[in-house]
């Protein structure tokens, strides 16, 4: 009875001390100012979580919500006066009312003055452009969270997106997000769910409360390279998805597409990632964000479009009306995973990543894929 007591008052007295680590970092943390770096779609879907979850909570966060926003003239009016008074970035999410704390602001440099916490949200390709201009403008204990979705194909060698950050601004931590998320559902108030990743528990605290919602679930993990390889990976296989709707396969054949993508990413974090977790791939960074990129995603509609119309990916935009304004990350970072794969000269432990650069890239019949599939090596049963 004694020990069965002594148990039970540990318990309470272990949550008791995470409970009151948490109440500290609210009560003894000064309001941080947040800004949004990025106002596409996902970007403004996240400004208005945020900005709803700011109002909410004046004990940790400032009212006031800074959005960087890259001007366009949309009926002969900036967008960026049109989100601050009609409140709807009618361009990349219209019908969704932004809340009115949610400033538009059309200088990088000027939205991030003061700013204790940065959530970047933006092409890959735009990212060095805007942290040259924010640079000089930063606090040196500025947090950072980013949301973007690819890879550096630029470099040598696996560079992630948080690490260009990281060395742009000289920031020792950047933590990451990503998920199964569809813009237009979370700004719809679909349940979703979203993976954190930060090496710091306090990092990752603040920005759960800065992002979770009834409907937005966010769970936290320490894992961080896993988490973004996963949301870079996931728009590489949703081509091949795409490829295979474009070819008129049915939803088996996409199936064996999903599983296999997931089986050479995961021996590609093993073979390259510092760190990496196999119940990472569990959270929704991984197996749910692979589901819903390959049947709902931008990047699944260009794979189908690349092969109905012929075009090059890069031309896409240009021609498909649901893929205007987009520019799409995932030729990038299949350019990376695959001259990473070459270098080292393994394209025979993956034949589908292989075959998927040779169909985009040098002219192979997309059916190629269809015969990666098939001489795919059976994954090892643990």
């Amino acid at each position: 009875m004694t020990v069965r007591l002594n148990t039970r008052l540990l318990l309470r007295l272990v949550a008791t001390t995470q409970c009151f680590t948490k109440r500290a970092l609210c009560v003894d943390s000064k309001a941080r100012k947040v800004t949004v770096l990025g106002s596409g779609n996902w970007g403004t879907a996240i400004a208005r979580i945020i900005g709803d979850n700011v109002r909410k909570k004046p004990h940790l966060f400032h009212n006031k919500v800074q959005m960087y926003v890259y001007d366009s003239l949309i009926n002969g009016r900036k967008l960026s006066e049109i989100i601050n008074t009609e409140h709807e970035n009618v361009k990349d999410l219209p019908g969704f009312k932004i809340p009115p704390n949610v400033i538009a602001n059309p200088n990088a440099a000027n939205s991030v003055e003061d700013a204790d916490i940065l959530v970047f949200n933006m092409p890959p390709m735009f990212l060095d452009s805007v942290c040259q201009k924010i640079k000089s403008s930063i606090k040196p204990d500025v947090l950072a969270i980013s949301l973007i979705k690819g890879l550096d194909h630029r470099k040598k060698g696996l560079h992630l997106v948080s690490n260009q950050i990281k060395e742009s601004l000289g920031l020792q931590h950047v933590s990451v997000m990503m998920g199964a998320n569809l813009a237009d559902e979370v700004a719809k108030g679909f349940f979703s769910e979203t993976t954190i990743g930060s090496r710091l528990e306090e990092h990752g605290y603040i920005f759960k409360e800065l992002l979770n919602q009834p409907y937005f679930k966010v769970n936290v993990v320490k894992d961080v390279e896993t988490v973004e390889f996963c949301g870079a990976v996931k728009n590489i296989i949703a081509m091949g998805a795409g490829i295979i709707d474009g070819l008129g396969y049915g939803n088996n054949t996409k199936a064996a597409i999903i599983r296999t993508g997931l089986e050479e990413a995961y021996e590609f974090s093993r073979a390259f990632l510092n760190e990496s977790n196999m119940a990472t791939f569990f959270e929704s960074c991984g197996f749910a964000d692979f589901i819903v990129t390959c049947y709902g995603g931008k990047h699944r509609l260009a794979g189908e479009s690349f092969v109905k119309m012929n075009k090059p990916f890069s031309e896409l935009q240009d021609v498909v009306p649901e893929l205007k304004f987009r520019r799409l990350p995932g030729p990038d970072s299949l350019e990376a995973v695959y001259h990473l794969v070459r270098q080292e000269q393994i394209e025979d432990k993956f034949p589908l990543v292989t075959s998927l650069y040779k169909v985009c890239f040098e002219a192979h019949h997309p059916t190629e894929l269809i015969a990666a599939l098939k001489r795919h090596e059976e994954f090892p049963v643990l």
